[in-house]
């Protein structure tokens, strides 16, 4: 029996592969061209994959590494070299895979195990225990604490560490003049990965997503750690020199700091080269060696890890297929092609984008309340958006970006969000720098000038009355919608159709 190792489960430490004396690998070419994905998120995948067969081979492991235009035509080959071959492999997260997976095995004359997949935290049998006598929406902050007993994480004698299970409240300072983060780790790519990046960057022919062409990204030399070594550097240069300032600042966002605080390890988290255990554990044992690292800097990481990522595979895993096409608001707009140009004049929007044409990332604050924020408000149809984070993210995969981006961000189905994460300028001019010098006026709703989130925020909430009132936590805003009826929601709504024909015209 071989071992099918996918190149999201880049481990030797977990699953099938730990005591695997064969392992087959794909690299299917047929994945570079399903999306118009980012050229650093590609040559992550394929980069990671290969530096992780050349490990398993100087361990002496036998590693049957195939190239081929699709994953089928691999099998092709693999089968015929190893008739009748039994696979096993842990299960793919995304919906649907493990069962094609099994499919494209079968037709081959082959059979495949699926194992428990070892790189997440909570088990399935865990995330039942924690649904048991629940109903969706389910709430994070419970299953949070769920977890923290579970693992005992930041606790002690049953109780949370600091005598609260949240700080979130203390995640939201906006840094001052001094503010210096350090300079994230970069990694120099070897020749196996300079080789990658240059296939990927030649690539041409048709996306089927991407409206613009493949060459829709600006990308900044290729930097992120594509090995386990690489990995485990950068989990120490986070823990070493920003987790003290990670959770004050973490909501922030400057134009000049793309990286902030940030871990910036959620890519190696997602090919399999970390594990959230460790994560977690260095990000413990780190702090209790730096007496100036606040406890909310590490109760925030470990709720971001331990917490979020682990509750967005659950409820994307329970609420496919229909999470993928689900728009309860009836969004119908199309994705603005600045999303993939960058070419706006709103300086908050253009510098999130900017980040992502040239790194393929930006931070959690950017990616909810800028980039899914300006998408709800304008109305665009959540599948679409899901696919341009899908594509142009170093770190996104379905069973990340659909929870993330189609509930969280879109308001999609009602799963676990209980309102809609809509904000108007006020919040992107409490935690950016990016008003101060837009030719938009924060301050405006309507009339030339005024900035656009003010006017699609109050006609979103217009055009959503019958479904939001009555949500949770929406009574507040919607008297303050009753205080604009008349003249000045009218005028509001004419800013925000204006804005609509600008953005389609390409003059935002």
């Amino acid at each position: 029996m071989a071992v099918l190792v996918l190149g999201d489960q880049l481990t030797t430490d977990h699953g099938p592969v730990v005591d695997a004396d064969r392992v087959v690998m794909v690299e299917a070419r047929s994945f570079a061209r399903r999306h118009a994905y980012h050229p650093h998120k590609l040559t992550l995948v394929f980069a990671a994959m290969r530096r992780f067969r050349d490990r398993l081979r100087a361990d002496g492991v036998t590693v049957d590494y195939y190239e081929a235009a699709t994953f089928g035509d691999a099998l092709d080959d693999h089968f015929d070299a190893y008739p009748g071959d039994d696979l096993v492999v842990m299960e793919p997260p995304s919906h649907g895979a493990a069962d094609r997976l099994r499919e494209l095995v079968a037709d081959r004359g082959g059979d495949l195990e699926l194992k428990e997949n070892e790189l997440f935290l909570c088990s399935r049998a865990q995330w039942a225990e924690f649904a048991d006598e629940r109903e969706p929406p389910y709430r994070h902050e419970e299953f949070y604490r769920f977890m923290r007993r579970e693992t005992g994480y930041l606790m002690a004698d049953g109780d949370p560490v600091g005598g609260e299970w949240n700080y979130d409240d203390r995640n939201r300072e906006f840094p001052g003049e001094e503010y210096d983060p350090p300079d994230p780790p970069r990694y120099e790519p070897d020749e196996s990965t300079r080789k990658v990046w240059e296939w990927v960057t030649s690539l041409s022919g048709s996306y089927d997503t991407d409206p613009l062409g493949p060459g829709w990204a600006d990308p900044e030399p290729f930097f992120w750690p594509v090995t386990r070594e690489d990995a485990l550097d950068a989990l120490d240069a986070f823990v070493a020199d920003r987790l003290p300032e990670f959770g004050p600042y973490q909501d922030a966002m400057l134009g000049d700091e793309w990286a902030m605080n940030h871990a910036l390890l959620s890519g190696a988290m997602n090919v399999g080269l970390l594990h959230p255990t460790e994560v977690i554990e260095a990000v413990v044992a780190g702090a209790k060696t730096q007496p100036e690292t606040p406890l909310a800097s590490v109760e925030g990481f470990v709720r971001q890890v331990l917490g979020w990522r682990e509750f967005m595979r659950h409820t994307y895993r329970e609420a496919m297929p229909e999470l993928a096409t689900a728009n309860q608001l009836g969004a119908t707009e199309p994705l603005p092609d600045f999303y993939w140009t960058g070419d706006t004049e709103m300086a908050c929007l253009a510098d999130a984008v900017d980040g992502v044409r040239k790194r393929g990332y930006g931070h959690h604050i950017e990616r909810l309340m800028v980039l899914s924020n300006f998408a709800l408000l304008y109305g665009v149809e959540p599948v679409e958006l899901n696919e341009w984070f899908h594509a142009a993210y170093v770190d996104a995969y379905h069973w990340v970006t659909t929870p993330n981006v189609v509930e969280m961000g879109s308001f999609g189905a009602g799963v676990f969000a209980t309102k809609p994460y809509a904000a108007s300028a006020n919040y992107v001019n409490r935690m950016s720098d990016h008003c101060f010098d837009c030719v938009y006026y924060h301050t405006k709703a309507s009339g030339e000038g005024a900035c656009p989130f003010n006017a699609l925020y109050w006609e979103f909430l217009d055009r959503n009355e019958e479904q939001l009132r009555e949500t949770g936590r929406m009574g507040l805003v919607y008297s303050h919608l009753d205080d604009k009826r008349g003249e000045e929601l009218e005028a509001i709504s004419d800013r925000a159709n204006e804005v609509r024909k600008r953005a389609k015209e390409l003059e935002l």
